[in-house]
């Protein structure tokens, strides 16, 4: 079949399709009807084009909402990111406000704790550990770091961690920001480097450790609301939980084999040290992981009677049929290949 013969076919089947007709079915049967055409005798370009013809036809508007709803998408969350900038903005000015209103040390100390709580560190957490680091490198006297560098990334791992969802991806990313920034810091000084790591990887465990205590006991007095929140991620907060410790590891591992051979070399050590320290975040992660089962299996069980019920659903029907017509059509694929294989064999032996 020539282009103009496709275009021909395409354009009777849209002239024929009429919105008159009050369903799908009915505006399809008079566009075949008027149209002439015969189903059983089409090829399988032929097909394709009636039935992309016939999508277009019904879509068309459908198509337009969508992408005028995801042109408002885009710009709502260009709004959005604009918003939370500004939010930042405005707790920064805040509390710059404050501190130089404040003379006394303690009393700045205390404000900077505040501040720490107080303002969203995942976008800044890069240049924020690495500022850390380098002040407690400047400000050491008797020659020992390790104390105020895992105490430094402790905090700022508690705080990024604990307002956010603790699933795999986002507790990942913070880790890995966190150690590749301390990665960068080491290797420009080979001299601490060993204390800076161990320092970093021993903050970053107590961190963690931290914030999952502290979803552990925010467990008990959690609103009904956010338990429905947690129960449509269920599985994968209880799959989480079971691997910290794996995930921990990973980190340190891939970070690693992206480092030079001196930081390699003493990534790996250090991580083969802390494999028996790794215990108290396997055992929290465990508990925390059985207080969740005991808690929410009745809205487990309502979740999955939902999902029973959604299994029933036009969507999930659709699916299932798919998945069958698939089959059916590698079923056929395999018994033309066959076929043909055979075919061609017994022409060769006549």
């Amino acid at each position: 079949m020539d282009k103009n013969q496709n275009q021909t076919l395409q354009e009777s089947l849209a002239k024929a399709y009429s919105h008159e007709f009050k369903n799908v079915e009915k505006r399809i049967d008079h566009a075949l009807e008027d149209a002439q055409i015969d189903l059983e005798n089409l090829s399988l370009d032929e097909m394709k084009i009636l039935a992309e013809t016939f999508i277009e036809e019904e879509t068309h508007t459908l198509k337009e909402d969508v992408e005028k709803l995801l042109e408002q998408k885009e710009a709502i969350e260009r709004a959005l990111h604009k918003k939370s900038e500004e939010l930042q903005v405005a707790k920064y000015e805040v509390f710059n406000a404050i501190e130089h209103k404040i003379k006394d040390a303690k009393a700045l100390h205390r404000l900077h704790q505040i501040k720490l709580q107080s303002i969203d560190l995942y976008d800044m957490l890069s240049e924020m550990v690495e500022s850390a680091i380098i002040t407690a490198l400047e400000k050491d006297t008797d020659g020992d770091v390790s104390d105020a560098i895992k105490e430094v990334i402790k905090n700022i791992t508690y705080e990024s961690i604990k307002e956010g969802s603790l699933n795999t991806i986002r507790v990942r990313k913070i880790l890995s920001t966190i150690l590749a920034t301390t990665i960068e810091i080491a290797e420009a000084t080979p001299t601490k480097a060993d204390e800076i790591l161990s320092s970093t990887l021993k903050g970053m465990r107590s961190g963690l450790i931290k914030s999952i205590d502290r979803f552990k006991q925010r467990l008990a007095f959690m609103p009904v609301e956010a338990k429905h929140i947690l129960i449509e991620d269920y599985d994968t907060i209880i799959e989480d939980l079971h691997q910290t410790d794996t995930l921990f590891s990973q980190i340190i591992i891939t970070q690693a084999s992206q480092s030079s051979q001196l930081i390699r070399k003493t990534l790996l050590q250090l991580h083969k040290e802390m494999r028996y320290d790794l215990e108290e975040l396997v055992l929290l992660s465990k508990e925390t992981a059985e207080i969740i089962k005991e808690k929410f299996s009745n809205f487990a069980k309502l979740a999955v009677k939902k999902a029973d019920t959604a299994l029933h659903s036009p969507k999930a029907q659709e699916a299932k049929k798919m998945g069958i017509q698939a089959w059916e059509v590698a079923r056929a694929a395999v018994g033309s290949a066959i076929k043909s294989a055979k075919d061609a064999i017994d022409k060769k032996e006549k």
